[in-house]
C-alpha cells in the first residue's frame, strides 16, 4: 500500500451514517483497517460535538474532529483547538426572517441547540455557532436565500436539499480540515474528503481527492473526483478499499 493519502475526512449524516443513523459493521471494519494502516480518520460534520462524539467513541477515534460545519475544530476529543462565533446581530436578523416566513428554524449555541419550539429569545446572552432553516417549499427557501445573500458576511450551505445552514463567513469544513492538516503536519493534497451535501462542497473541492456519496446532491457529485456507493450501501467502506488499499474490484463510479 502506498501512502498517497494520510487523512480521511468523513461527513456523518448521509455519508458515514446510514438512514438509521448507524455505522454499519462493514464500514466499522474498514475504518479500523485504515487506522491500523496509519491513516488519520477525522469526523467532519455539521453536528455539534456532543452529537458527533459518540460515533467517534464507537470507532475508537482519538484524532481531531471538525464540528458545526467548521465552527469548531477539536485537537482531540474534548480538547478544543478553535471556535468561530457568529455575531448575535446576525442571529437576530436570521431569526426575524424565519419568523416572517413562519418556517422551521434552529440555531446552535456553544451550550445547546434551540429551535422554533424551544426558542426563548435570549440571543445576546449566548455564544452562537450556526443558524438553520428547513422548508420543503422551494419558493420560500429561495426567498430566504436571497435575503441571506443580501445580508452578507455569511457562509451559506445546506445539509439536505430542504434546508439552509449558515455559519460565519469563511467558516466551513474546508477551513476546518485545513487546520486539522496543520495539527497533523500533512497537506490538503493528502486528504480524501467524502460527503453528500453543500456543506461538504468546499472540502471536496479542496482535498486531494473529493468523493461524493451515491446519494449526494447533484452539485456535489459534479464537483467530486469520484462517486462511491450510497450511505446505505457501505459507500465509505468502498472508498477505503479502493483509494487507500487500491482494490480495483471495489471500483466506484467515476465522474
Amino acid at each position: 500500500m502506498t501512502a498517497k493519502y494520510r487523512l480521511l475526512a468523513l461527513d456523518m449524516d448521509g455519508t458515514l451514517l446510514n438512514s438509521e443513523e448507524r455505522i454499519t459493521p462493514d464500514t466499522v471494519k474498514w475504518i479500523h483497517k485504515a487506522v491500523d494502516a496509519g491513516i488519520h480518520v477525522c469526523l467532519s460534520t455539521g453536528r455539534a460535538f456532543s452529537s458527533a462524539y459518540p460515533y467517534a467513541q464507537q470507532l475508537g477515534l482519538k484524532t481531531p474532529m471538525v464540528t458545526v460545519n467548521g465552527s469548531e475544530v477539536w485537537r482531540a476529543p474534548h480538547e478544543l483547538y478553535r471556535r468561530s462565533l457568529m455575531d448575535p446581530q446576525l442571529i437576530k436578523q436570521m431569526h426575524a426572517i424565519a419568523i416572517g416566513y413562519g418556517i422551521w428554524y434552529w440555531a446552535y449555541s456553544v451550550n445547546g441547540v434551540y429551535n422554533k419550539e424551544s426558542w426563548d429569545g435570549d440571543i445576546d446572552g449566548r455564544e452562537w455557532l450556526k443558524f438553520g432553516y428547513d422548508t420543503e417549499d422551494d419558493e420560500i427557501r429561495y426567498q430566504v436565500l436571497m435575503k441571506l445573500q443580501d445580508m452578507g458576511g455569511l457562509e451559506i450551505t445546506n445539509s439536505s436539499p430542504y434546508n439552509l445552514e449558515i455559519n460565519a463567513l469563511g467558516v466551513n469544513k474546508a477551513s476546518g480540515i485545513q487546520e486539522v492538516c496543520g495539527l497533523l503536519g500533512i497537506k490538503m493534497e493528502e486528504v480524501i474528503a467524502v460527503g453528500d451535501s453543500l456543506n461538504d462542497l468546499a472540502v471536496i473541492q479542496q482535498a486531494g481527492l473529493g468523493v461524493a456519496m451515491g446519494n449526494a446532491q447533484d452539485t456535489v457529485k459534479q464537483a467530486a473526483d469520484a462517486v462511491t456507493s450510497t450511505n446505505n450501501e457501505d459507500g465509505i467502506a468502498e472508498v477505503i478499499r479502493r483509494f487507500i488499499f487500491h482494490d480495483e474490484a471495489a471500483a466506484s463510479r467515476e465522474l
